[in-house]
């Protein structure tokens, strides 16, 4: 035996033991996968976890829990054992400080999979105000203090002279959600920007210029609807007037009911998604624990089964997944055939 597969088999034999060791009463170590994380994800998540389970009888279905990206994340940093997840789904990149309390926490080899793309969707239901937005309309409509003062907009036409006079009513994601996350950076924060003062406060004071163009308003205007989406959906066809956020994949299940608002012009589509020209374009991650790929059982597959279905016509696009362009798959492929580890200098 080479000295590299003594190296190889020893961490194998030192993550079972830890996983038992660690084991929280759950057996030497879980027979089943578990993945927590993205309400965006989960959809998806459950398509492969069901795919995998009908391809191989000797595999149990994994388990996927929606918690959102962040508290989702915080389950994977806590630990690696038997009562920490393997896999961690993402609807935005993980941070560097959640890296970083991963690796205080022993959870120091991290693999990660970019799996598709998705969008950050504005939607009403079918006959409702027919919205047309730019991310400058949604920061001066739900931001706490616009430009550093308090949001005091009640209806749309506060925000814009061309828009009704109804009252703002939308509902979104949590803070824990990767979702609540893309909308302050790739819309919030561009709204923000769009000022020439909040631009140069930026460089000056980086702290406050997060809270002035990130910090979404509290006082009933914006309504956290939790981790469940289709909640949201609900609650639009409801109330034609209000707004709803969440993942595109969500509109597009939902397209008999909803329509997506334009934002800059721009229609939230699987083609405006996937070249990104829509503003609220963004990639989707899962995040795997290296030290549990040879201690439980079915995660190596579960890892392929993803791989093997984000293509063109894979699984993933036909639940309404946005595909990656090809050189994206090709190099995901790649880390996702070999666990190439994660190096948490490239990530904000």
């Amino acid at each position: 035996m080479t000295r590299k597969s003594i190296l190889a088999f020893t961490s194998a034999i030192a993550a079972s033991a830890m996983l038992a060791a660690c084991g929280g009463g759950q057996g030497a170590s879980r027979d089943q996968v578990r993945a927590v994380g993205s309400s965006t994800v989960y959809p998806f998540a459950k398509a492969i976890a069901d795919s995998l389970a009908k391809s191989n009888a000797a595999i149990k279905s994994p388990i996927v829990e929606s918690t959102g990206t962040g508290a989702g994340m915080k389950l994977f940093c806590a630990g690696v054992g038997a009562q920490h997840p393997d896999i961690e789904n993402a609807s935005r990149r993980m941070k560097k400080s959640e890296f970083d309390d991963c690796v205080k926490n022993g959870v120091d080899k991290i693999v990660e999979v970019q799996v598709g793309l998705d969008g950050v969707a504005f939607a009403e239901a079918k006959g409702g105000l027919g919205l047309k937005l730019t991310p400058e309309d949604v920061y001066k409509a739900l931001a706490a203090n616009p430009y550093g003062k308090p949001n005091t907009a009640k209806t749309w036409k506060d925000v814009n002279p061309a828009f009704p006079a109804e009252p703002i009513l939308v509902y979104g994601p949590p803070s824990t959600s990767g979702t609540r996350d893309a909308l302050k950076e790739l819309i919030l924060t561009k709204g923000c920007d769009a000022n020439p003062a909040m631009k140069a406060l930026k460089d000056s004071d980086k702290e406050a210029h997060e809270k002035t163009c990130g910090e979404v308003r509290n006082d009933g205007a914006y309504v956290d609807s939790g981790e469940n989406d289709n909640l949201i959906v609900q609650k639009l066809e409801a109330n034609p007037k209000a707004v709803g956020v969440f993942g595109f994949s969500y509109l597009e299940e939902n397209s008999d009911k909803l329509m997506g608002l334009t934002m800059n012009g721009v229609e939230p589509t699987y083609a405006s998604i996937s070249d990104f020209s829509y503003p609220g374009a963004r990639p989707l991650y899962i995040y795997v624990k290296a030290a549990h790929l040879d201690a439980i059982k079915g995660l190596r597959e579960f890892v392929a089964e993803w791989a093997k279905n984000w293509g063109k016509g894979g699984l993933l696009a036909k639940q309404g997944m946005v595909v990656a362009p090809d050189d994206v798959q090709a190099r995901n492929a790649k880390v996702a055939g070999e666990f190439s580890l994660l190096n948490g200098t490239e990530l904000k």
